[in-house]
């Protein structure tokens, strides 16, 4: 069922992609949220290939995640372990795909711990 809010945030969506893509050397970050848990990837276009990929499920930071107490707080730690595994791969400069969604509470949070942890965007 496709209701307005989802509409709205898929047009959003559209224009968004129409104007940044990612590379190898800078990869495309992008988000999704659902009403428990936030994912996040960092997306080769030229290739479509995933590079890293993290999300308030994994069991690397379930124990931290545990000790949260609000979703915004899931974010921050997603977007840390994220930049993480990123600053691993050697990449440190991103583009930031919101998705769609609006650029504040757990995108926010997401962005500035990833932000927090070493990536530059």
């Amino acid at each position: 069922m496709i209701t307005k809010a989802n509409n709205s945030r898929l047009r959003a969506k559209i224009k968004i992609r129409k104007h940044i893509s990612g590379t190898s050397e800078r990869p495309r970050m992008t988000v999704k949220r659902s009403l428990t848990n936030i994912y996040v990837q960092l997306i080769d276009d030229t290739t479509g290939n995933t590079l890293v990929s993290a999300s308030s499920l994994s069991k690397e930071i379930a124990e931290d995640i545990k000790n949260t107490k609000s979703k915004v707080e899931k974010s921050r730690l997603v977007g840390e372990f994220a930049a993480k595994k990123a600053l691993e791969k050697k990449i440190e400069t991103i583009v930031f795909d919101r998705n769609g969604y609006r650029y504040h509470g757990r995108v926010k949070a997401l962005a500035d711990g990833a932000r927090k942890a070493g990536l530059k965007f």
